[in-house]
């Protein structure tokens, strides 16, 4: 196929995906289960069935997590294959590892045994584009130093040394975090660039700018100097200057940091919290809401790859969703409860 019969297969395929994401309701219905056991027979009327159906008991919200992430690369790796090959699919769906080896790595801190690990990953994503060897390598190392060891003749090699020495100098398992994500965001960045869709480079950037202020806002949170915190940022496109990030760096709170937002497009979710946690929380949710609202919005193009960019974003937030009602059904929160954190569409 050509580029142009491409856009249009891959952007057919969008939207038939995106009319088959869960309403309000449908995650209304499933959060009011009584028990995990309910919540899978109601997830077996879903188009998420023939993933659930593999769990094998006894349930737990992990499990149930993990085979509706197996279910979510499966139609990430759909739509890679349907786009030609995307660049910034192929970025988007390099979370799937580096999530697979912050857990590894954390949980070689933590001394857990390799069965413990396993518990917590699947390596469905990896099978799907035939890279399982580096996340196993990863896995079966004796401890962490062998574990990145095993990571350093790989493209991420040097950024997970940064990472692990960062993290021996804090002492904070937060800076794997960081250094992962600033990876995936530095990949996402250099796919964007090679597109000359604006529509993509205005959802794609939100998300580079959302990267790039919650990376700020932690580091100072943090206590990290400046120059490490400068070392996390990524090129971002139309969203806060180079001035006004260095402002927000050099800022003496975390209230004034924010404050210094106030001046750009993102003045409207600014919190005015004093308590450091809860405004960089109401913050992060605010942003989040703002992406999610915003990949719905880009169905009124017709012709444009941020369709396809959308619901493939999309699909995550929909796992999102259903991982914290798995969650909360474990637990027995209360629907009500769980239902106020969901990212839905009213409409």
């Amino acid at each position: 196929m050509g580029s142009a019969s491409l856009l249009v297969y891959a952007g057919v395929k969008a939207r038939a995906i995106k009319g088959k994401l869960m309403t309000k309701q449908d995650f209304q219905t499933l959060a009011e289960s009584r028990d995990l056991d309910e919540l899978l027979t109601r997830l077996k009327n879903t188009s998420y069935n023939d993933s659930v159906s593999k769990i094998v008991k006894p349930l737990t919200a992990g499990k149930i997590e993990l085979a509706l992430r197996d279910r979510q690369a499966e139609r990430h790796d759909t739509m890679i294959r349907a786009s030609g090959g995307s660049s910034i699919l192929v970025a988007y769906y390099a979370r799937f590892i580096l999530k697979n080896l912050k857990i590894i790595l954390k949980g070689k801190i933590l001394g857990k045994t390799q069965e413990q690990i396993e518990s917590a990953i699947s390596l469905r994503a990896e099978e799907l584009i035939k890279e399982r060897d580096v996340t196993v390598k990863a896995l079966v190392a004796k401890d962490f130093d062998e574990a990145v060891n095993s990571l350093k003749g790989i493209s991420l090699g040097h950024e997970v040394e940064k990472a692990a020495a960062s993290y021996n100098e804090k002492k904070q398992m937060q800076m794997l975090d960081l250094y992962f994500d600033k990876l995936y965001y530095q990949n996402l960045s250099r796919s964007v660039k090679s597109t000359n869709d604006l529509s993509v480079h205005a959802v794609c950037g939100a998300e580079i700018d959302f990267y790039n202020i919650m990376s700020v806002l932690r580091g100072k949170f943090w206590n990290l100097d400046e120059n490490q915190i400068q070392n996390l940022l990524v090129p971002q496109g139309s969203g806060p200057s180079k001035e006004i990030l260095s402002r927000m760096i050099s800022a003496d709170s975390i209230r004034n940091t924010l404050n210094e937002l106030l001046s750009t497009k993102y003045k409207e979710i600014v919190p005015q919290d004093e308590n450091p946690i809860d405004a960089i929380s109401k913050f992060e949710r605010a942003f989040e809401m703002a992406i999610y609202k915003s990949m719905h919005t880009q169905f009124v193009h017709i012709f444009s790859f941020s369709t396809v960019v959308a619901v493939t974003r999309l699909l995550d937030f929909e796992i999102r969703n259903l991982a914290a009602i798995s969650y909360a059904v474990e637990q027995q929160i209360p629907a009500s409860t769980v239902m106020e954190r969901m990212f839905v569409k009213d409409a």
